[in-house]
């Protein structure tokens, strides 16, 4: 069987893409879409459709459409769960009637084309309730359309999918023209051009991103809409759900061919935007790893494209990305990549540390300190001496802590202490985790009161709670935290003077997101260590949990398995019988002892729930069950049942992951009495995010700690998840494991110590980035540019050309470009020699761009340019290469690919050309990438050729086979690259050697005419 290869097969065509798509099955798709979905359509009559029939179906109502003369019956519609008109200001309350609004829309567009309505459908986040849900779908209908003058048919759908999981999402049906007032007389006017622009799409899909994510935070919910791309391009990349081999095999019928086809819609505009914009691709490739391989950009392009084609050019354009980064070869010997923003971050990251390192500005006294650990001996608290040694570190002054503990070690223990000192001291000390239950953890272990990090950054957006001199916050499991999140927190507190203490595990689970900044940190700025493990009551036990954290599972394994602890079966569902097996044994045995089950998946985790409480029900321990719909689904509940609460909610005092038993319930209400003693009571119908809680996925539980744990081992799992999920118990552990999934006991072993510890883009630091950024991008490295891409690279690596954002005042004329000595000399002597470089260069473009165009131009029309034009572009050109050697060659190849590029250029909008620029300068100083992009683009042209003939499209036939035959001629320009190309001539389809050159043979193998491509002509 071969090897999966894909970043290496999408360059051998058709077949090798099929198995391309095979060898995605050897792999995990590394990047999980984030929960934004806003898709937006035109009802019409060219199509086929009705607004009133459209209006029945989303509404789940019987609508008589009277222009047809029948109903549309949707009224057996399940799942919607709110239905209602939202009328502008003037517009007739006759129109609150849904099926008198349509209607009426029907009647007064007397087109058999026409447009009738206009659809906005978006994903509501599933973390919200339904009435929650609800409220934010109004909201934005309200304050985004019927605030404009649309009159808005919102409907709220709440379907719950295969996999048990809800679907909430909302279909806005829009009007397409004005509410006009005549008189007494209200009715429809003229249908209003600017609903329509790209500007507005692209606000609705920002503003629905910011009030989702607004409205999480105020609620406290561990979850955000990732609009990173939008905060930056004002477009996103929509969520693609994935389509089975099952869905593919029945693509065509019915509802599984709209998933199918709105699946490839959707993968395709994705495709599009990146091809347009690569940085959206580096961006989402980026969005839970700071670096990576060939083989994960095509994997990354597989998903956000349809078919071969576009597959090609998404890979093309995310490898041509100027925003792309070389950083060298990784442990096994794979070119790594990453992107300027994430080097920026890092960057930013490390320098907010460095500076809180350096200042000692939060001091307290020894007689704080020693008063602190006389009250926690009092209490019966005796901290051990490398639990001290944290105090000690934590309370010495300096702005930055780091606290490095194992699981199980009292870092909580220790940090109540220092909560007491800070306070002596006159701080006001704040917690903040991750997760919810990681501050619940922080807050009831230490008494700090703790909340998410994204609540806390929501305030500080809102003006509130913001840092100041006076403050020290402590982020607990900091591991967990990405890159760009911890660096947002750490510069926010390094620009206002703040104290923070990072606390925390790189070894336990990695972070959901990009990057290993606290481990990266810690490496950097040391801190202090806590080793010595106290949850575990047994010495073997702690020794063990030592050994996971350093890396040795395999050990622990043996350890655990000598014990008794490591049990076998012949498959799976037989191991999942004995773990229940040996969970109600135990139960019944110690009843008050509190015990988890944890595996990897949800899919598990409802399997291991259900099995237990069928146990339970078996033995008579539950009460009378009440059949009841929550958030994931249909589900039984009856007293004495184990609950997990799965949304933070400030009101009832829980968090996501919290644990409780239930003490009474209704259809209607719950009473839960929480692992921490207090009882909460609720209307499901307010809160209705909860589950059953004998089973939780091992990421649930890190921060947990019971008496006894249960593991069912899966091949997920990894050396983190197997640290997290063995160091949770005081007493006892059992893992259990099928042969289906683990041949044997080594491949177990293997599994479960799996390093996939997360990295850093300064990882690759011993590459000098400024001269391997300066070379790939043909940059001479003479003393002056040397002087400034050092100067600018380390700090903050970027693009020669980053920031040309031209204004009026910035377009030179051609005496200003060509006599920079003219600006005063203490203005220059006060300007950036950076600014002052990058000044000259963007009048040098931006000249030699209107030079470029206007010759253009005049050839459109058939003309020759006249000898003035002529000497200005020589002007240009001369200009253009004393500020960056080889420029105007480079953009001029760009523009005689595409002279689009300089019309945008000369207008004042040089952003594409300045892309294409760079990618001609790495063309032209790597031959091997010139031979990779000649292959691609022939390869392209040849199949496109081959599907016109069979089309019998002659004439787009003819235009390819011109195109191919301007390649072929080329190479009699380029011998080195034609040299390189002699050893890829199967690539080419060359099948035999002809005794030609290269350029020639191509033109004979492919019957070929040699034409002539288009220059400028001077």
């Amino acid at each position: 069987m071969r090897r999966c290869n894909p970043s290496r097969d999408f360059l051998e065509g058709g077949r090798a893409y099929t198995s391309f798509r095979r060898a995605l099955r050897c792999a995990t798709d590394p990047i999980a879409m984030a929960i934004y979905h806003l898709h937006i359509k035109v009802i019409g009559r060219k199509s086929g459709s009705s607004a009133v029939a459209s209006a029945a179906y989303r509404s789940g109502s019987r609508l008589r459409d009277e222009r047809l003369g029948r109903s549309h019956d949707f009224s057996g519609k399940h799942g919607v769960v709110h239905s209602e008109v939202l009328l502008p200001e003037n517009a007739p309350e006759a129109w609150s009637d849904r099926e008198r609004l349509w209607n009426d829309v029907e009647a007064f567009e007397v087109r058999k084309d026409a447009q009738l309505a206009r659809e906005v459908e978006f994903a509501i986040p599933r973390e919200l309730t339904q009435a929650q849900g609800i409220e934010l779908a109004r909201d934005v209908a309200q304050a985004e359309f019927v605030s404009l003058g649309m009159i808005a048919d919102l409907n709220v759908h709440w379907d719950i999918g295969d996999d048990g999981l809800a679907k909430p999402h909302a279909h806005v049906m829009l009007t397409m023209r004005q509410v006009t007032v005549n008189g007494d007389e209200n009715g429809f006017g003229p249908k209003v051009r600017n609903w329509n622009r790209t500007e507005m799409v692209e606000r609705w899909r920002e503003r629905w991103a910011e009030l989702a994510n607004e409205r999480l935070a105020e609620l406290d919910i561990d979850a955000r809409i990732d609009h990173r791309s939008l905060e930056a391009q004002g477009i996103a990349l929509e969520a693609q759900s994935q389509i089975g081999a099952p869905a593919q095999r029945i693509e065509g019928e019915g509802i599984e061919a709209d998933r199918a086809a709105m699946h490839r819609e959707i993968a395709r505009g994705n495709g599009a935007r990146i091809i347009a914009d690569p940085s959206i691709g580096l961006d989402g490739i980026t969005q839970q790893q700071s670096t990576f391989t060939r083989r994960d950009m095509a994997v990354f392009a597989h998903r956000h494209s349809d078919g071969i084609e576009q597959f090609n050019e998404v890979m093309g354009a995310v490898r041509n990305a100027p925003d792309l980064v070389e950083l060298g070869k990784d442990a096994r010997g794979e070119d790594r990549f990453t992107t300027r923003a994430m080097i920026e971050a890092e960057q930013r990251l490390h320098r907010a540390a460095e500076l809180m390192a350096e200042r000692e500005r939060h001091e307290v006294r020894d007689t704080d300190r020693e008063a602190a650990l006389a009250r926690a001996e009092a209490r019966g608290l005796a901290l051990s001496g490398e639990q001290a040694d944290a105090l000690a570190h934590v309370t010495d002054g300096r702005d930055l802590g780091i606290v490095v503990g194992h699981a199980g070690t009292g870092k909580s223990a220790m940090l109540g202490v220092a909560r007491e000192v800070w306070e002596a001291a006159g701080y006001e000390v704040r917690g903040v985790a991750l997760s919810g239950i990681a501050a619940e953890n922080l807050e009831s272990g230490s008494g700090i009161t703790s909340h998410t990090i994204a609540s806390m950054e929501h305030g500080w957006q809102q003006g509130r709670d913001l840092l100041t001199t006076r403050d020290v916050l402590v982020i607990d499991e900091a591991g967990m935290v990405g890159t760009r999140q911890l660096e947002r927190v750490l510069s926010h507190a390094a620009d206002a003077g703040a104290k923070v203490v990072l606390v925390g595990d790189p070894q336990q689970l990695q972070s959901i997101e990009a990057g290993a900044a606290f481990r990266s940190i810690h490496e950097r700025h040391g801190g202090a260590e806590i080793g010595e493990v106290r949850r575990q009551r047994q010495d073997w036990h702690r020794e063990a949990t030592r050994d996971l954290a350093n890396g040795k599972t395999g050990k622990v394994l043996e350890a655990y398995r000598s014990h008794g602890m490591v049990h076998e079966a012949q498959t799976r569902e037989q191991a999942r019988g004995d773990l229940i097996d040996r969970w109600d044994r135990e139960r019944q045995a110690s009843p008050d002892r509190s015990r988890i089950i944890l595996t990897h998946t949800n899919d598990e985790v409802r399997t291991l729930n259900e099995a237990a409480r069928n146990r339970m029900r078996a033995a008579g321990d539950l009460g009378n069950e009440v059949r009841v719909t929550v958030e994931r689904g249909d589900r039984g509940f009856a007293s004495a049942d184990r609950v997990m609460f799965l949304q933070n909610e400030r009101g009832l005092g829980v968090k996501n992951g919290t644990l409780g038993t239930i003490e009474q319930v209704s259809a209607r209400s719950m009473n839960v009495q929480t692992d921490d003693g207090r009882s909460v009571r609720f209307d499901l119908k307010d809160y209705n995010r909860i589950d059953h809680g004998y089973a939780a996925t091992i990421h649930k539980a890190q921060g947990m700690t019971v008496d006894h744990t249960h593991v069912l081992a899966t091949p997920g799992m990894d050396a983190h998840s197997s640290y997290v999920g063995l160091s949770r118990h005081r007493d006892g552990v059992d893992l259990h494991y099928g042969r289906d999934d683990f041949a044997n006991p080594d491949r177990l072993t293997r599994t479960l110590s799996r390093d996939r510890s997360k990295d850093m883009a300064s990882d690759y630091e011993q590459h000098d980035p400024a001269q391997n950024y300066a070379e790939r991008r043909g940059i001479t490295f003479g003393e002056r540019v040397a002087e400034i891409v050092r100067k600018v690279v380390p700090e903050k690596v970027r693009n020669m050309f980053d920031g040309l954002r031209p204004s009026a005042d910035a377009v030179p004329s051609p005496d200003d470009a060509r006599r920079p000595e003219r600006e005063a000399p203490e203005r220059k002597a006060a300007e950036d020699p950076e600014a002052v470089l990058r000044k000259a260069r963007t009048k040098a473009l931006l000249r030699h761009a209107r030079a470029v165009d206007a010759i253009f131009d005049i050839q459109e029309r058939g003309g020759k340019a006249s000898p003035a034009q002529v000497k200005e572009l020589h002007e240009a050109r001369k200009v253009f290469e004393g500020v960056r050697p080889h420029g105007s060659h480079d953009a001029e190849a760009a523009y005689k690919k595409n002279p689009e590029l300089a019309l945008e250029a000369a207008s004042g909008n040089p952003a594409r050309a300045i892309r294409a620029l760079q990618l001609e300068t790495e063309l032209r100083t790597d031959p091997g990438r010139r031979a990779d992009r000649f292959v691609e683009r022939w390869q392209k042209l040849d199949h496109t050729s081959q599907r016109q003939y069979q089309a019998s499209d002659m004439s787009s036939y003819k235009a390819t086979r011109s195109a191919m035959g301007d390649m072929a001629k080329s190479l009699e320009r380029d011998p080195q690259l034609e040299s390189i190309l002699a050893n890829r001539k199967h690539e080419l389809g060359i099948a035999f050697e002809s005794g030609r050159r290269l350029g020639l043979e191509l033109a004979f193998s492919h019957g070929l005419d040699l034409g002539r491509g288009r220059g400028i002509g001077i």
